[in-house]
């Protein structure tokens, strides 16, 4: 018997991680973020910059989202702007794949308000939902340490 996380490929691995998830539809999110959860934006700043930003989202690249977000790790490393694993967090990625895969990360961090966004923000933009142009980053900020984007 297979444990958790041992997947022939990406496709099982993303089902596996999916299995654990109640992900939400773009409308979903909106509501939830409306309801205080936080949108968690991991895309690129290229993708955000070409595409733009759901308003009152926080950019968390991929390459540091669990530093970022486990209250465990060292105060200076951990985003001020996220209030920890038990916080709703909604994350978002371009497509909805990365996404997933990062929840799950998330659950076995201890997380247990985490999901992620049915089809990303590609979804929620042919939705038509509200999308604003990516702010600059700031140069003097450390990836995933700054603001939330305007709402």
């Amino acid at each position: 018997m297979r444990g958790r996380g041992e997947a022939d490929d990406v496709d099982e691995l993303l089902a596996e991680a999916r299995s654990r998830l109640r992900r939400l539809t773009p409308e979903e999110a909106l509501a939830a973020q409306r309801d205080g959860a936080l949108l968690i934006d991991t895309r690129s700043h290229d993708e955000r910059r070409r595409s733009g930003v759901i308003p009152g989202s926080l950019h968390v690249p991929l390459s540091v989202l669990p530093w970022r977000l486990d209250p465990a790790v060292d105060p200076e490393l951990r985003s001020p702007y996220v209030g920890g694993l038990k916080h709703q967090l909604v994350l978002v990625c371009e497509h909805g794949y990365s996404s997933s895969l990062a929840a799950a990360t998330l659950l076995d961090l201890g997380s247990t308000r985490v999901t992620d966004l049915d089809g990303g923000f590609e979804a929620w933009q042919a939705r038509g939902l509200p999308v604003r142009p990516a702010s600059e980053p700031d140069a003097s900020v450390r990836p995933g340490m700054g603001l939330p984007e305007p709402v």
